[in-house]
């Protein structure tokens, strides 16, 4: 391996080449964006599974890299607190938002479980043929043998027409969603947003957008979303009192329905384009969908870590952490942790263990909409499939440029009828 990749921007240079000490730092936007983070992750997991980072834009940070390592941490939250925060970067003093995944029982369980039941399965049964009319109509109109943008055209467009849905949001307005969203997530270094005061004007028009749908519901509730359940919930009812807690609220169930599912879907598509071999196993045995929809999750990893605090001193993998010290799991290096799932660098379709991925998360903040991310990945390949010979992939993709969102700004591709 050389030392260095040139490339158009930073320059990427060889983690094997880097001492093992408190500067190596895994928390950097340009590996992501240039998909160039695996080789990083992989030696950690072989070298430093446990590893602190003294300095860092995100400040000081411990890593951890392997599959059980982070399932000790994801799933004892009275030792390794979700308050304030659980991105590696800090929430701004002034303008903090709380949210219900940022939260230690028992606030965490009560407002999870007023949102919860939109999720149910008696609910999913419900947005099936939902989900199903839109994915159908959005691939009918797809054009064949001409280069399109699959994130644009689909990726984005369906799940931002789900969220609309699940909030019972103005369809006509929906891609309102899209973009709070990217707002939420992005970092200044993406070019989304041009600075944090524009990043709080809009989430400000967000919040007053919802508080009159809120308001609307107090009045008139809607058919089972999730701002009906928000304004009826015996915990959630006077949220508009506590305005910052409603828009973290409302930021963490547009972002955690927009993208684990947006970018499970483009990832899917290029993960069956480098492995041909399973792309053909699928078209010779569609159902096959089933176990290929957690292993495209676990193989995209829709969100590459999520940070915890210590709330006492504790031994992970044989380091000390300390009292207030800021805990990254890597879900993203979990995921591809040989010691736990065998070949994991292999996208195979029809694995034994599927669902043994860190994708969602474990413990108590498991991710509430797990099911539906799922359903909607398995409806969006069978309609694929009943289309579409081929959704060749026709360029290198963009990937987004941050250390928390692992996705997709733009993958060309061309489809190929049967």
């Amino acid at each position: 391996m050389s030392d260095a990749i040139r490339t158009s921007k930073e320059l990427v240079v060889d983690p094997y080449s880097i001492p093992l000490d408190g500067n190596f730092n895994v928390a950097q936007s340009h590996l992501f964006e240039q998909n160039a983070h695996w080789a990083y992750f992989e030696r950690l997991r072989k070298e430093a599974p446990v590893h602190f980072c003294e300095e860092s834009e995100f400040g000081p940070y411990w890593s951890i890299t392997r599959f059980e390592d982070i399932m000790q941490v994801d799933t004892n939250h009275k030792v390794f607190s979700s308050e304030g925060g659980i991105t590696l970067g800090d929430q701004d003093e002034d303008f903090t938002l709380p949210m219900f995944i940022a939260m230690d029982p028992p606030k965490h369980d009560d407002q999870r479980k007023v949102v919860s039941p939109v999720v149910a399965p008696i609910n999913l049964v419900k947005l099936e043929s939902t989900i199903r009319a839109r994915a159908a109509n959005l691939l009918d109109a797809l054009p064949v043998g001409e280069e399109i943008d699959w994130v644009d055209r689909i990726s984005i467009e369906l799940t931002t027409q789900m969220l609309a849905t699940l909030f019972d949001f103005p369809f006509e307005q929906r891609r309102k969603l899209t973009r709070w969203s990217d707002v939420a997530t992005a970092n200044l270094e993406q070019g989304i947003i041009e600075s944090e005061d524009q990043r709080r004007e809009e989430l400000i028009e967000c919040l007053t957008t919802f508080t009159e749908i809120f308001k609307e519901r107090q009045q008139t509730p809607g058919d089972n979303d999730l701002i009906t359940m928000l304004a009826h919930g015996e915990t959630t009812k006077d949220m508009l009192e506590r305005p910052m807690e409603f828009l973290g609220n409302l930021i963490l169930l547009i972002v955690g329905g927009n993208d684990t599912t947006r970018n499970s879907i483009s990832g899917g598509i290029l993960a069956l384009n480098q492995h041909p071999d399973e792309y053909q196993k699928l078209r010779e045995n569609p159902g096959l969908i089933a176990s290929m929809v957690p292993e495209i999750i676990r193989w995209q990893t829709p969100l590459a870590h999520m940070r915890r605090r210590a709330l006492e001193d504790t031994v992970i993998g044989g380091k000390t952490i300390k009292k207030g010290d800021k805990v990254v799991m890597w879900y993203v290096s979990g995921n591809r942790d040989e010691s736990a799932i065998e070949t994991p660098d292999k996208f195979i379709i029809d694995r034994a263990k599927p669902r043994q991925h860190l994708s969602f998360g474990f413990g108590i903040h498991r991710c509430m909409g797990n099911r539906l991310a799922e359903m909607q990945l398995r409806i969006v390949w069978e309609e694929i499939l009943k289309r579409f010979d081929t959704v060749e992939v026709v360029g290198a993709p963009a990937y987004i440029r941050s250390p928390f969102v692992k996705g997709y700004a733009h993958l060309p591709v061309v489809l190929h009828k049967k």
